[in-house]
């Protein structure tokens, strides 16, 4: 029995045969699914307030308040941005919340990946009560510690100054837990050749761990930022001084006991806004894949 096979037919220039990859093997389409009906409308719920923050920080003052409201201005107009850049500290604000984020994010990246590498692969006595310990202090309330932390601060001479916004962004019992999960999820076979050619355990971290662990440093950047860009009430409370306002500090004085400048006040709050929704877009990968593979581990 004789079976006839059709030979490839080769290349028009090289005469070789050409290859085509199998439909499995092609680039797959996104396909409509019908969870898409469902998250559809619920993204559109989230994404209402921001843009209706844009709009109205390019309607006209005397549009804003109208009654019935409108949808869409008559006009676009940038005065409210005008004022935030010219009767206000706005830059100097930003500056410092620039510092503080930015502190926040690179401390947070060394320490909670060296303690959670610790909790994670090192043996040593007290290991387990040390990390219950430590994740216990998530329970406990921020307005518990608000007042032993400003007479800390006090003595310390950090109040009315960058360092009472900083210190307590330095590390974190939920960047330390979360990178110990994710250690957890990576197979230890990997590490241990490292040490049997001869590394240290420093060089298995730096060279080996931290590479395979960018997911999981993108995920607690992106939690990291949000927390020490947003964050109000401590320097709300520990700062007075309006040099070393943050952001969030400054805007929050925009809304006077009287009067508030609508405009004025959402043209800030697209300034707040806009970096972080930038940053996520970034680092939105790496988030779902922490999120997806090691964020139940353990």
């Amino acid at each position: 029995m004789t079976v006839l096979t059709t030979p490839p037919r080769g290349d028009a220039t090289t005469g070789k045969p050409s290859v085509t990859a199998p439909p499995a093997e092609r680039r797959t389409r996104r396909r409509f699914s019908l969870w898409h009906l469902v998250l559809a409308p619920i993204a559109i719920i989230f994404a209402i307030p921001f843009v209706q923050m844009f709009i109205t920080s390019v309607t006209p003052e005397s549009e804003i308040n109208t009654f019935p409201p409108r949808i869409l201005p008559s006009h676009i107009t940038f005065d409210g941005f005008a004022k935030l850049f010219t009767e206000s500290g706005i830059l100097l604000w930003l500056g410092n919340t620039v510092i503080v984020s930015a502190v926040a994010v690179a401390s947070h990246l060394v320490l909670c990946s060296l303690a959670g590498y610790g909790f994670a692969r090192l043996k040593f006595r007290g290991k387990t009560m040390g990390f219950l310990m430590i994740v216990a202090t998530i329970m406990i309330p921020t307005q518990l510690l608000m007042i032993p932390t400003y007479i800390l601060f006090s003595r310390l001479g950090l109040i009315d100054s960058l360092g009472a916004a900083i210190v307590p962004w330095l590390a974190s019992a939920f960047g330390i837990f979360l990178m110990r999960q994710f250690f957890l999820s990576l197979p230890a076979e990997l590490e241990e050749a490292a040490l049997i050619d001869g590394c240290t355990r420093l060089q298995v971290f730096f060279r080996v761990i931290l590479p395979l662990a960018k997911p999981a440093l993108a995920t607690l950047a992106i939690f990291t930022l949000l927390g020490s860009w947003n964050d109000l009430v401590w320097p709300l409370i520990a700062i007075n001084n309006d040099q070393v306002f943050t952001l969030q500090l400054g805007i929050t004085n925009f809304q006077g006991a009287r009067r508030t400048d609508w405009a004025l006040l959402m043209a800030g709050n697209v300034v707040a806004t806009l970096p972080l929704i930038l940053f996520f877009m970034v680092a939105q990968k790496q988030f779902v894949a922490t999120m997806t593979f090691s964020g139940l581990k353990g």
